[in-house]
Order: C-alpha cells, then sequence, then structure tokens
C-alpha cells in the first residue's frame, strides 16, 4: 500500500491578503507657549525708604519755612494735622490705650453730621482720642472738627496747636458753619461738668445743657451721632478737687488723684486703660421743619434722645468690659 501523502489543510486555495487597518490619529493641537513672565522688579535698595521720608519732610519744613501752605477761615491747617499731630497722637491711640473703635460705619461718609460723645478723664484726652478714632477707621478718613470750650483757647500754645488741629471755639455760629460746609463736628455737652467729676460719679452722665447742639443739627439739617466712650474715667481717678487752689489759677478744678500731685510730674502720666469707642446709630434732622428749631419741647425730647442713648451704650459697654486694663 502505497504511502499516504499528506495534503496540508488550505494548501491549494489562494491566500487573500487581509488589510491592516490604519488607525487615524487626530492632529495634534497647536502649541501655544505661554507668555514670558515679566521681569521682577529689582529690589529696592535698603535706603531707599528713607531717602523718600527725608526728602518729604524736608519739604514740609520748607513748606512752614516760605509760609506754602493752606489754612481755613477757622485756623485749620491739614497738612500739619495729618502730617504731625495725628502722627504725635497714634502712638497714646494704638499702643498706649489700645482703643478699640465699634460702629464707625454711622458715620456718613459724606457732607456734615455732628457727633455728640460724652467727657470725661479730667484732662480732655478722650476728645484727641476721638479724632484720631474718626479719621484712622472711616473709610473716607474723615476729619473730626471739635468743639472746645473757651479756657483752651486761652491758654498759650494749646491755642495755635487747637486751632491748628481744626478744633474751634464751642458756639453755634461756628458749629453751624462747618456743618452747613459739609464737616464732621464733634461736641461733648457734658464740658467741665463730666470732665472734672469725681471718680465716684464715673460714666454717669451730667446735664447735657439746653439742646443747643440739637438746634444747630436742625438747622443744618444734619444728622446726630451719639458716640459713648468707655476707659477714659479711669486714666486719671479723681478723688478730690482743691477748690481754693483752682479758684486762684482761674481754672474750673484742680484735680487730686491718687498719684498726682504726690508723684509730681510722674503723677501727671495718664493710666494705661484699655478704651473702647462706639458710635451709634445717627438721628436724622433733615425731616423737621425750620421752625423747629425754635420749638424748646422738640429741643428737649432729642437731647434727652441723644443722653439716653449714650448713657444705655456706655452700660452696655462697662457690663461687656473684662478689665479696665485689659
Amino acid at each position: 500500500m502505497a504511502d499516504a501523502k499528506v495534503i496540508p489543510f488550505d494548501e491549494d486555495r489562494p491566500r487573500r491578503r487581509i488589510p491592516r487597518r490604519v488607525r487615524a490619529v487626530p492632529a495634534a493641537d497647536p502649541v501655544v507657549e505661554p507668555p514670558a513672565a515679566p521681569e521682577p522688579a529689582p529690589p529696592a535698595a535698603p535706603g531707599d525708604g528713607w531717602d523718600r521720608r527725608i526728602a518729604g519732610g524736608l519739604a514740609f519744613l520748607r513748606r512752614r519755612v516760605t509760609g506754602d501752605y493752606e489754612v481755613d477761615d477757622f485756623g485749620y491747617d491739614k497738612e500739619l494735622t495729618d502730617q504731625v499731630l495725628m502722627s504725635l497722637m497714634r502712638p497714646l491711640f494704638d499702643k498706649y490705650f489700645r482703643v478699640e473703635v465699634k460702629g464707625v460705619e454711622n458715620i456718613p461718609a459724606e457732607g456734615g453730621a455732628l457727633i455728640v460723645a460724652n467727657h470725661s478723664g479730667t484732662l480732655p484726652l478722650d476728645g484727641l482720642m476721638l479724632q484720631v478714632a474718626v479719621h484712622d477707621h472711616h473709610p473716607a478718613e474723615r476729619h473730626l472738627r471739635l468743639l472746645a470750650a473757651d479756657l483752651v483757647f486761652m491758654l498759650p500754645v494749646v491755642n495755635e496747636l487747637a486751632r491748628k488741629a481744626g478744633h474751634t471755639l464751642a458756639c453755634a455760629e461756628d458749629a453751624q458753619r462747618l456743618l452747613e460746609a459739609g464737616e464732621l463736628v464733634g461736641v461733648m455737652p457734658e464740658g467741665f461738668k463730666g470732665i472734672g467729676k469725681p471718680f465716684g460719679d464715673r460714666y454717669k452722665l451730667q446735664r447735657f445743657g439746653r439742646g443747643g447742639f440739637v438746634s444747630t443739627a436742625l438747622r443744618a439739617g444734619t444728622p446726630i451721632v451719639p458716640c459713648s466712650i468707655v476707659g477714659a474715667e479711669e486714666i486719671y481717678p479723681m478723688v478730690g478737687n482743691a477748690k481754693t487752689l483752682a479758684r486762684l489759677l482761674g481754672i474750673p478744678y484742680f484735680p487730686i488723684t491718687p498719684t498726682f500731685p504726690w508723684l509730681g510730674p510722674l503723677g501727671a502720666l495718664p493710666l494705661p486703660t484699655k478704651w473702647t469707642i462706639q458710635f451709634g446709630e445717627p438721628i436724622p434732622t433733615d425731616g423737621y421743619a425750620a421752625e423747629a428749631a425754635e420749638d424748646p419741647m422738640l429741643m428737649f425730647n432729642l437731647t434727652d434722645q441723644v443722653r439716653e442713648q449714650i448713657q444705655h451704650t456706655l452700660y452696655k459697654l462697662l457690663v461687656q468690659r473684662r478689665s479696665v486694663f485689659f
């Protein structure tokens, strides 16, 4: 039997070439090179800041010597106040009394307004701290024009500095002119009764007078912003008043504190109490008729409303206060 020949399977079939599938590759997105980073500015030389300060200081002195600066009708010198006087008061405000400011948004951003605050502390440092609070914490950096007592303008040096800082005599005519000119005006109706009261009466508001500040605000049509200051009462605890010596010196009172006059000049250093200044909601006056400023009953009611709002806020802040010094 002949050997069988093994025929491979499909050997006689023509082989078909299976085409290879070619996968389309999408075209690559064009490469966009990022913009070159700007070259960093060369570092400022260590002395550049001091150079600018020195140059600014020399320019300031030159303007003072040559008289090339402006003051208004009341003697207010804005440049001197911003460059010198406010700079002298800020360390007291920020570091010594560590003043906390609340409700500054209640002060209008523009236009006139009358800020009415309590008065205390034996020496009127509360007015100066109030001035710094308004300027440094208000978004518009507004300047406060304080109404001061006659005694301030009788003292040498103090008289000139008060005028330069924007303070003016506490009279209705000057206050109305400032309000109608769109200025912020500050008044402390307690006067010497508040600043010179004994330590046992601290944070108890004294009489607000006959409402002259309300009448002024009504005539000018400007809002009244109540303001409460806590912390000033304790800087000079007044435990006594040498009335005979005060009459000889021609001053309202001669304070006796635990440190003054026993420690001499050192006793005149205020205690480093912690302050809080809070501005309340404004009381509008533009809705009253022109003759409302002559209505004594309305004057009394508005004056009492302002006083009660300040007193209530004082009590509230005292309850919240943790310590006199911290």
